[in-house]
């Protein structure tokens, strides 16, 4: 008798362990993979207490570490991801993202008017359904020392200007460097290079090569570049983020969107084919176009949201969002050549 009632007492300390543990474990679970700063520890511990979830934030520093993140499993480790809107049409192609319904999501209606109309931003819809929820976002300008210029630059052609030889800082990228340049020679689209347009635009980055200083990879490499080497104009790859940095450095810099337009990224919330919870997805995406993080975007970050204007823009000011261009592996070997010295004919060489 007294073993069986020991053998009751252990079964029900053991049901009652396994009973207090249901809470932790029970609670729906959102798998978010992000890039740094969208999605601050304060933003997730306000959604997880309203939504009686937890929240799984995998974050990530590159494109292609993203790619890898969600093709390797087809998406079965993540529910939602940030992604921009250039590199959303492979996920798409390769259903590795999936419909998203907007109808879930009433802070649409809160949005900037440019960002309501998605079918009008090229890459969010796809045969007639929504794929990409755009969240935050960076225009790529011209950033000027104005104790040097006293006018701001107008064109991007100010990159190429001979006044400013050896004084120009440039971002070492091989995709949008061609399309800039097809920019500055009044091409109709610059993610499109026409077959007899490649040695013109060649020839055009070799002229960019020999007018700039150097070349920076990283917002923070770019702004020690500016200040040691006293640069006068810098091609800002990373847009606001940048200008802030500057200032806060104390140097005094001026910005300005081009008249030709400033190529810009567009990051959106997307979904994978692997979302376990659809409703706590779309849930989370709503609750990312609210003041809140959206504020957090442009406070912390130097990063635009969609809410509010821009305070690094004037209204006429015009953007183009970043579109999958003719041949990525094309413009990365030719730009290889064109950074390594290589004279045209080289760099055109198969």
């Amino acid at each position: 008798m007294a073993r069986r009632s020991l053998g009751l007492s252990l079964s029900l300390c053991l049901l009652l362990s396994v009973l207090l543990a249901v809470p932790a474990w029970a609670a729906p679970t959102l798998r978010v993979l992000a890039w740094p700063g969208y999605a601050d520890a304060d933003l997730i511990r306000q959604f997880e207490q309203r939504t009686g979830s937890r929240v799984e934030l995998t974050v990530i520093g590159s494109d292609e570490a993203l790619w890898q993140k969600i093709a390797q499993d087809r998406g079965r480790h993540f529910d939602v991801f940030a992604v921009n809107t250039a590199e959303l049409q492979r996920y798409i192609a390769q259903g590795l993202a999936t419909p998203i319904d907007p109808a879930a999501l009433p802070q649409l209606a809160r949005r900037l008017p440019r960002f309501r109309d998605l079918g009008a931003i090229p890459g969010l819809v796809h045969r007639g359904a929504v794929y990409g929820i755009p969240y935050t976002y960076a225009e790529m300008g011209l950033i000027y020392d104005r104790t040097q210029i006293k006018t701001p630059p107008r064109s991007i052609a100010a990159l190429w200007d001979p006044h400013h030889r050896g004084k120009v800082l440039a971002y070492s990228g091989a995709v949008h460097n061609f399309s800039l340049a097809a920019q500055s020679l009044g091409r109709a689209s610059p993610f499109r290079i026409a077959e007899a347009d490649w040695p013109v635009l060649v020839d055009r980055l070799i002229a960019l090569r020999r007018n700039v200083l150097t070349f920076y990879t990283q917002p923070e490499e770019s702004v020690e570049l500016f200040v040691r080497r006293k640069a006068v104009l810098m091609f800002a790859n990373y847009g606001s983020q940048q200008v802030r940095l500057l200032r806060e450095a104390g140097v005094d810099v001026g910005y300005a969107i081009p008249e030709e337009g400033a190529l810009a990224w567009l990051d959106c919330w997307a979904i994978t084919p692997g979302a376990r919870d659809r409703t706590l997805a779309h849930a989370w995406i709503d609750y990312m176009l609210e003041p809140g993080p959206g504020q957090a975007l442009v406070e912390r970050q130097g990063l635009a949201n969609t809410l509010t204007e821009s305070p690094y823009q004037r209204a006429g000011d015009r953007l183009r969002w970043l579109e999958p261009v003719e041949d990525t592996e094309r413009r990365t070997r030719y730009w290889r050549r064109i950074q390594s010295g290589d004279r045209a004919t080289k760099v055109l060489a198969p």
